[in-house]
């Protein structure tokens, strides 16, 4: 394949996977930035207007899915998105979409607060053109004892009047947040959120099991009172295991109970399936457990992700990576992430979870966070023409967002 610029009206071949289906003799067809028809070819073929969509035949073997999704990410290729330089910030956006992930929210780190609000105001403008689906706030309100590489020196109960401004700040773009319940006045803090359309994020906690079920089915109540159209009514858990105490049989902790809530598809839990921050066989133990549905596949990744192994920052700290892990310089703490969506989703598989649950997990549950659910994340007729076009082996072919074809390898 060569790459080309994308016809109005074309229509692509291929085994389609979307929402957990398959279908082996597919076609997706495309008029301008949206999904016309996604569905078998017989069925394509008796479409009145069939013969005016541009009929591109791809290679044998090729997959079709939706664009990946990533709700936890702080940069990419040099770009720190907390870091608030926009034209670096920039060039990790147009990286991250070309890689696959084709909607993402910019993640800020626990920093000082005015850097935090400049942060956001440049992160809003990003959002407000589309580049990205908004802003996720990893603290201030976290845990002293799990910080991992968020600075505790800025770490805090909640502060109504600073949330206000953040959410003042990112013009509205603030999605997620996430918290500690531990954290005096974080019932009250949830609240907040879910009034201002942001949703609680729980991690980054020392709590214990009944803290954090108390916590998450208070947050469940607020999202579930909301009544705002598209908005989720399932909180989500920061990267589940990273951040917290470990899972055990005397001190279930956080693990247990956020298991318990998502098998109960009552939560959706973060996973950083890219061999680094859990093993494959925890990842796919959870799939087992609690299902794709009650997934999301995230990268957490940082500026390091796209580069080789170096000296970077995240935020306000300093990251050493080698051999592809991110570490505080300070301290050996994992400080993020190297990989994209993509070497996740295929570092999930290749532990063993099936291909079509782990694209559930980076499309369709991502975008019910994000209240995309009828608009992204699947291959369906009206949703955003967000491709991607794969081989046998998870390689990327073919980058399509907004109808457009953003990447294209050339054969």
């Amino acid at each position: 394949m060569t790459p080309s610029a994308s016809p109005a009206r074309y229509a692509l071949t291929g085994r389609i996977l979307s929402h957990g289906t398959e279908i082996t003799d597919g076609i997706v067809a495309v008029d301008g930035n949206r999904i016309a028809f996604a569905g078998n070819a017989t069925e394509f073929a008796f479409l009145e207007d069939a013969a005016s969509f541009n009929l591109r035949t791809t290679p044998e073997g090729t997959i079709i899915t939706p664009g990946l999704i990533d709700l936890h990410c702080h940069g990419a290729v040099g770009g720190d998105f907390p870091s608030g330089d926009a034209q670096a910030i920039g060039k990790a956006i147009d990286f991250l979409h070309r890689a696959g992930t084709t909607t993402l929210l910019a993640s800020l780190v626990t920093a000082d607060r005015g850097d935090m609000l400049a942060s956001a105001r440049v992160l809003a403008e990003f959002a407000e053109r589309g580049d990205i689906a908004g802003i996720h706030a990893e603290g201030p309100y976290l845990s002293d004892v799990r910080c991992g590489a968020q600075d505790p020196s800025f770490l805090s109960d909640p502060e109504p009047d600073f949330v206000d401004a953040l959410i003042e700040a990112s013009a509205g773009q603030l999605r997620t947040m996430t918290y500690a319940p531990e954290r005096r006045g974080s019932d009250a803090l949830l609240e907040q959120l879910v009034s201002q359309g942001v949703v609680p994020s729980l991690g980054h906690t020392d709590a214990d099991a009944t803290a954090v079920t108390s916590s998450l089915e208070l947050a469940r109540e607020e999202l579930g009172s909301a009544g705002v159209d598209g908005f989720t009514e399932r909180p989500t858990v920061t990267h589940l295991f990273n951040g917290m105490p470990s899972l055990h049989h005397r001190s279930p902790g956080p693990v247990a109970a956020c298991l318990e809530l998502a098998a109960a598809n009552k939560i959706i839990v973060e996973l950083i399936a890219d061999g680094v921050h859990l093993d494959p066989v925890t990842v796919r133990t959870v799939f087992n457990l609690v299902g794709a549905d009650s997934i999301a596949l995230v990268t957490d990744s940082m500026a390091a992700a796209g580069l080789a192994d170096g000296n970077y920052t995240l935020g306000p700290a300093q990251v050493t990576v080698a051999n592809g892990e991110a570490r505080l310089t300070s301290n050996g703490s994992l400080a993020g992430g190297t990989a994209t969506m993509l070497d996740v989703l295929r570092s999930a598989v290749a532990g063993g979870v099936p291909l079509s649950e782990a694209l559930v997990s980076a499309t369709k549950v991502p975008a019910e966070v994000l209240g995309l659910i009828d608009e992204a994340g699947q291959l369906h007729q009206g949703f955003a023409a967000d491709l991607l076009l794969l081989d046998e082996n998870l390689n990327l072919l073919q980058v399509i967002r907004n109808g457009e074809s953003i990447y294209e390898v050339s054969v």
